[in-house]
Formats: structure tokens, C-alpha cells, sequence
């Protein structure tokens, strides 16, 4: 347990931080998961808005540190190619 004052605090503001990346992350998820369930239902124009919505929220989650760069650049790419394979066939 901490200690000093400054440990505390330190403490405190570590805590509240992870609470609030985790929230960050989550939200992250859910997206991703909306544009697998959109993928997975075969229609078209809901993929591709799912993934249009996705992609700004991946990319500010990536720019602030919360997921890495290269993650977000896969999550990205995998979702569309798979959007790109459901309007195509």
C-alpha cells in the first residue's frame, strides 16, 4: 500500500485512469462487434455503415495510446475486407 502523500495520490489518479481506458476499450469492442454482427447478417449497406462508424472511433482509441497503432490498423483491415468481400459477392 502506499504510503507518502504523493503515493497516494498517485495511486488514486492510476486507478482512475484504468477505469476510464477500460471504458475506452470497451467502447472499442462493442464497435467491432457491431461490424462483425452487421458482416455476419449479409446486408450490405449495415456493414458498410457499421464500418464507416468504426473506423473514426479505432483510429482516436489508437491516436490516444489506448490500443496500439498496429492493432487498430489490423482491426481495421480485416473488417474491410471483409465488408469488400460481403458487397462483392
Amino acid at each position: 500500500m502506499a504510503n507518502s502523500p504523493q503515493a497516494r495520490k498517485r495511486a488514486k489518479q492510476n486507478e482512475k485512469r484504468r477505469q476510464h481506458n477500460a471504458g475506452l476499450r470497451s467502447m472499442v469492442r462493442t464497435y467491432i462487434k457491431k461490424t462483425n454482427a452487421a458482416i455476419a447478417s449479409g446486408e450490405v449497406d449495415a456493414a458498410q455503415a457499421a464500418y464507416a462508424a468504426a473506423v473514426p472511433v479505432i483510429d482516436r482509441m489508437a491516436d490516444k495510446g489506448i490500443i496500439h497503432k498496429n492493432k487498430a490498423a489490423r482491426h481495421k483491415s480485416r473488417l474491410n475486407a471483409q465488408v469488400k468481400a460481403l458487397a462483392a459477392g
